[in-house]
């Protein structure tokens, strides 16, 4: 295993070596609108031009009194400007503090005070008129910068991001070795970032990560793409490029930002999910990180799609998709398919794959997949149509990255092996334990809370079920979420609900509940998008979203893939009953987070009613 021990003292360190490797390569694109009300068009900074940038702002944030470790707050939607005042933040001495743009003005004001942020980026006018709703809950905060918009108008406590650039470009012409010397100031154990976790439960928690932190990170990847190119598998490198559009106060988006300072690869920038599919055809990209939950709508389009062509197109599509699964399978244990099974695809890879590999532009090399569990079913349909995803494992406390599958040695239910230098146990109630350079120093403000998970060892407990299989980490379910029946049986409801998700292409959530009930039941959301291509083909296109919740052809529709579901259950696991929620999991209702994890608890407290409705004459569903 290679050394992961990092080059570089900080992560401007690490920055300022790659500008002066990289210098007039492209280090980022990203979209910007036409001022005629056009086609967009997009633009780039090279590495040298991002450094002038990111130095102007970072000398514009010294003049504001930003210090050692001082904290500054991001509260924007991912684009490059998030970006650039990450960096400036960082370069100047200071530390980022992430904050979702959904966040509503007092979890805004919550986490602005609870970090002691004396300055706050906003992305637009409406995040800085959150800020400026709650200003007398935040007296530490001394200003407020906004990327675009009014720029609060009259108000001197906001000021706009190009003002903000004009002082500092003014402080490098006075003192042109100032920035030089505010990069070799910062140690690897200097907090560089404070992520607020979105979490699935309570008040959400500041996770304190520092320098050394994202160096591992970054050093661990490098070594990682060392080995495996090492074996003849195509890694990452300067000539790569990232689609980025994860949220970038989520860590996952974090740890693809430092890859990049390590790696050199060009980065294109755009957080608008609903622009993915269309982007993709515009960037090209290599490579890209996402949620499981963008793999099931890709999923779910191609096989609606495939429907919408006729029996005898389906009938071709589910032989292909077949034939895709046993090379998956075939590849997964190590073998490359011959004789028939080759002949097979080569014919099922014209007639329907190249034309879904064509979507993701020409240059794929593979996806990532993180932030919760993705269906093997799924992983393996991509695989077997040429796109390998691979899936990982991390949590905000160990940086986003702990796991790892590599290209070339997949296993699908499996988050893979760990990253160089992270070790792992499973703990005697099958808790997965986690020690290494990722794992954070503590948490922000919250006495004990540390205690609670990290060891004086420096093992972290990371509140997953999981086994160990080769070296290899399956992870079964959150241990606060495992649900234990009235007959005393365990139930893993994660699993449960992946697996769903590949057995019907028009549901976008499945919620498994039957903690201390006689037995299982499910809350139902449908997807938006799916469900009214389904109800074009089946006569209903008059009904809207509410109205086909409550249609009967669509509850048949889920009761035959629940049924299929249970086909492949334990009995103690099977799903008696379910409802059709009237309305999709959305972030601002709290159902879900932002980075696409469902908040099992708040659904069941706001469908308490629902659910129990289900349990009325249970002696007669046992």
């Amino acid at each position: 295993m290679g050394n992961t021990s990092s080059p570089y003292r900080s992560v401007p360190d690490m920055f300022a070596s790659r500008v002066a490797e990289s210098g007039d390569r492209e280090a980022f694109t990203y979209p910007v609108p036409s001022p005629t009300g056009g086609s967009e068009t997009w633009e780039s900074l090279t590495w040298n031009q991002t450094r002038d940038r990111v130095r102007a702002l970072a000398l514009g944030l010294h003049s504001l009194g930003v210090t050692s470790q001082a904290r500054c707050a991001i509260a924007s939607s991912t684009r490059v400007e998030w970006v650039l005042a990450d960096l400036a933040i960082l370069c100047a001495g200071g530390a980022s503090t992430t904050i979702y743009p959904t966040s509503g003005p007092p979890d805004c004001a919550y986490i602005v005070s609870d970090s002691g942020s004396m300055v706050a980026f906003a992305e637009n006018d409406e995040q800085v008129a959150k800020l400026v709703e709650q200003r007398g809950a935040m007296p530490g905060l001394s200003r407020v910068i906004a990327f675009e918009g009014a720029a609060g108008g009259d108000d001197a406590w906001v000021m706009g991001l190009a003002e903000l650039e004009a002082v500092g470009a003014r402080l490098h012409e006075e003192r042109p070795e100032l920035f030089d010397e505010l990069v070799s100031s910062v140690r690897a154990d200097h907090l560089a970032t404070l992520i607020y976790t979105s979490g699935t439960t309570g008040r959400p928690k500041g996770v304190r990560l520092d320098h050394a932190n994202w160096l591992y990170e970054a050093e661990a990847l490098r070594v990682m793409g060392d080995e495996m190119r090492a074996q003849g598998w195509e890694m990452l490198d300067a000539d790569d490029v990232q689609y980025l559009w994860l949220p970038l106060a989520h860590s996952f988006g974090k740890v693809m930002q430092v890859a990049q300072l390590r790696l050199g690869f060009t980065t294109a920038v755009d957080g608008r999910v609903d622009r993915i599919v269309d982007n993709l055809a515009v960037v090209r990209p290599t490579f890209m990180a996402a949620a499981p939950r963008i793999f099931e709508k890709v999923f779910n389009r191609v096989v609606m799609q495939a429907k919408e062509g006729g029996a005898a197109r389906y009938r071709i599509f589910k032989w292909a998709v077949g034939v895709g699964d046993q090379v998956a399978r075939s590849k997964e244990e190590g073998r490359e398919p011959g004789g028939l099974l080759a002949a097979q695809y080569r014919v099922a890879d014209r007639l329907v794959f190249d034309k879904l590999r064509a979507r993701f532009g020409d240059r794929l090399k593979f996806f990532v997949s993180g932030s919760a569990p993705l269906a093997p079913e799924i992983g393996r349909f991509f695989y077997g149509a040429g796109i390998t995803i691979l899936e990982g494992y991390g949590l905000t406390e160990t940086s986003a990255g702990a796991f790892l599958n590599r290209p070339g040695d997949v296993r699908f239910g499996s988050v893979g092996l760990p990253l160089p230098g992270t070790e792992v146990r499973i703990a005697e109630d099958g808790e997965v334990l986690l020690r290494g350079g990722s794992v954070m120093r503590g948490y922000h403000n919250l006495s004990g809370a540390t205690e609670e998970v990290l060891d004086e060892d420096g093992w972290f407990a990371t509140g997953d079920i999981g086994a160990l299989e080769n070296g290899r980490l399956r992870i079964t379910d959150r241990k606060k979420e495992l649900i234990k029946t009235a007959g005393g049986k365990y139930v893993a409801p994660q699993s449960i609900e992946s697996r769903f998700k590949s057995l019907c292409p028009y549901v976008g959530n499945l919620v498994v509940h039957g903690d201390r009930r006689p037995y299982c039941v499910a809350l139902v959301t449908l997807d938006a998008e799916a469900i009214e291509v389904w109800a074009e083909a089946n006569g209903l296109g008059a009904l809207n979203y509410l109205g086909l919740t409550r249609e009967p052809r669509v509850r048949a529709m889920v009761q035959e893939a629940i049924d299929e579901l249970n086909r492949g259950l334990p009995r103690h696991e099977s799903i008696k009953d379910f409802a059709i929620l009237p309305n999709e999991l959305t972030v601002e209702q709290g159902e879900i987070t932002p980075s696409l994890k469902m908040r099992r608890r708040a659904v069941e407290e706001r469908y308490r009613d629902l659910l129990e409705g289900m349990y009325e004459g249970s002696v007669q569903k046992l």
